[in-house]
């Protein structure tokens, strides 16, 4: 069976004038490296997106961070400059795919701004500037040049015990992560679970409670380190063994024999 194909929103990007739909390497490399599916990036517009037409041919939903915020009208808040930067075609692109993945039953994985966005399309809210409220820690990426050090795994997370991301990562309690974040839940989407928190009470990672398939997001980034961090690969392994069942249920389906038609 070939390897089964997830979708990954895009990004709108600007580069010497021309508009790029793009989604970063780190995320597409651990989708096909440890989750052993391959990517598409389905291109990021404000509107002519046909959703169910691109999970048709799809076999998961893999929601990216990034490095622009979900805009604060999409969850009842007034957007000031300081809430950006904003990225309205994402937004119209990955909170309908993430709404009809869920209804579909296409497993789906959520990482950072992904996690947001999953919980505002179910009909949550952010906080922004978390390290401004008391007694929250400061959750941002170092200032420092270095890709490995920004993303260093340095800070712990509690899991749930009995919850999906301690069955993914085969563990309970606290975990090592690298989160780096200004903004996170704050009101939890009524179908959410909270699975795991920060120290500081940061929720951290999210289960859907009537999701069909796999369905879980994360704050932290399991994508940076998924060849090498345990946890972080058997998130990856876990997200990729449910789109490989899903696949192969399409398969099975499309290969079932069709009843004939009655004879008039």
């Amino acid at each position: 069976m070939p390897k089964p194909i997830v979708a990954v929103p895009a990004d709108i990007r600007e580069v010497e004038g021309a508009v790029w739909h793009a989604s970063p390497n780190q995320y597409l490399k651990a989708a096909l490296k440890v989750a052993g599916v391959m990517s598409f990036i389905v291109p990021a517009f404000e509107d002519g997106n046909e959703v169910d037409a691109i999970l048709d041919r799809v076999d998961g939903l893999l929601v990216s961070g990034s490095a622009t915020n979900v805009h604060p009208s999409l969850y009842g808040r007034p957007a000031t400059e300081a809430d950006g930067p904003f990225d309205p075609a994402r937004d119209a692109t990955s909170l309908p795919l993430i709404r009809r993945a869920l209804e579909r039953g296409i497993p789906m994985l959520a990482i950072c701004r992904g996690i947001q966005e999953l919980n505002v399309a179910l009909g949550g809210t952010l906080a922004t500037e978390i390290h401004e409220q008391p007694g929250i820690w400061d959750h941002r990426k170092p200032n420092v040049p270095e890709r490995d050090h920004m993303f260093a795994i340095r800070q712990p997370v509690f899991v749930e015990e009995g919850s999906c991301i301690a069955r993914y990562l085969g563990l309970s309690g606290e975990v090592q992560v690298n989160s780096l974040h200004r903004q996170a839940i704050a009101e939890t989407a009524p179908r959410l679970k909270v699975e795991a928190k920060a120290e500081d009470g940061t929720i951290e990672a999210v289960s859907v409670i009537d999701a069909k398939n796999f369905a879980v997001g994360v704050q932290w980034h399991p994508e940076y380190w998924a060849e090498t961090d345990t946890p972080s690969r058997a998130l990856f392994q876990a997200f990729g063994d449910a789109v490989r069942d899903y696949a192969a249920g399409k398969a099975s389906a499309d290969t079932a024999p069709k009843p004939l038609a009655a004879v008039r």
